[in-house]
C-alpha cells in the first residue's frame, strides 16, 4: 500500500473548487503529529489557513513557484522553533512530506512550496514575508507550504523505467548497484 502511495503521488498545482472536510484536514495533521523527530523534540508547528485571502497573501511569498496556492482549499505552513532542535530542518521536512503523503492516501493533492532559503523579493525573504503574515514569535522558522485541495489535474506516475538507478551505489560510491 505505501508504495502505491509513492508511485501516484505528484504534485498537483491545480484543485477544484471544493474545500477539504474538516475530518480530513484533523487526520492530515494527526499524520504531521505522529511525524519522527530527532531526540523527540518535535520542534515543529502547523499554521492551516483555509481563508481565501490568506491564501492570497501566502500564494506571494515567492518570486516563483508559490501562486497556485491561492488555489488551494488549504495552505499548511510547516514551521520549526529553531531553538529546540538543531536539525529542525530535517523534522520539518519529514512532517512535511507525512502530510502530502497523508493527503494521497485520503484522495487528496498537494504541492510542497519551499520557504527556507528562498526570496519573496529582491530585498526580502519568504521567511520574513510569511513570519510577518502570520504573526510568528521570533526564532519560529517556516521551512515550507503544502497546498492542499481536490486535484484539479490528473497525472501520471512517473515510470518505473525513468527511475534513476545509477544513482544507487553498492558498498562504496561509483560501484553500481544492480537494479532489479
Amino acid at each position: 500500500m505505501f508504495m502505491s502511495l509513492l508511485e501516484k503521488r505528484r504534485s498537483i498545482r491545480r484543485f477544484l473548487d471544493r474545500p477539504v472536510e474538516k475530518e480530513k484536514t484533523d487526520l492530515l495533521l494527526e499524520a504531521a503529529l505522529r511525524a519522527p523527530s530527532s531526540r523527540g523534540f518535535n520542534p515543529w508547528e502547523f499554521v492551516v489557513v483555509s481563508d481565501r485571502w490568506m491564501l492570497e497573501r501566502l500564494a506571494q511569498a515567492k518570486e516563483h513557484g508559490s501562486a497556485f496556492l491561492k488555489d488551494a482549499a488549504t495552505g499548511i505552513v510547516v514551521c520549526a522553533d529553531s531553538s529546540k532542535s538543531d536539525v529542525w530542518v530535517e523534522d520539518a521536512s519529514i512532517a512535511t512530506i507525512i502530510i502530502q503523503l497523508a493527503a494521497e492516501s485520503l484522495g487528496l493533492g498537494t504541492c510542497w512550496i519551499q520557504i527556507r532559503g528562498r526570496a519573496q523579493a529582491p530585498d526580502r525573504t519568504s521567511q520574513d514575508y510569511v513570519a510577518e503574515l502570520l504573526r510568528l514569535p521570533p526564532g519560529m522558522m517556516v521551512e515550507a507550504m503544502v497546498a492542499v485541495g481536490y486535484p484539479g489535474e490528473l497525472k501520471a506516475p512517473h515510470p518505473k523505467e525513468g527511475l534513476l538507478w545509477r544513482q544507487v551505489h553498492a558498498q562504496v560510491f561509483g560501484t553500481p548497484y544492480l537494479k532489479p
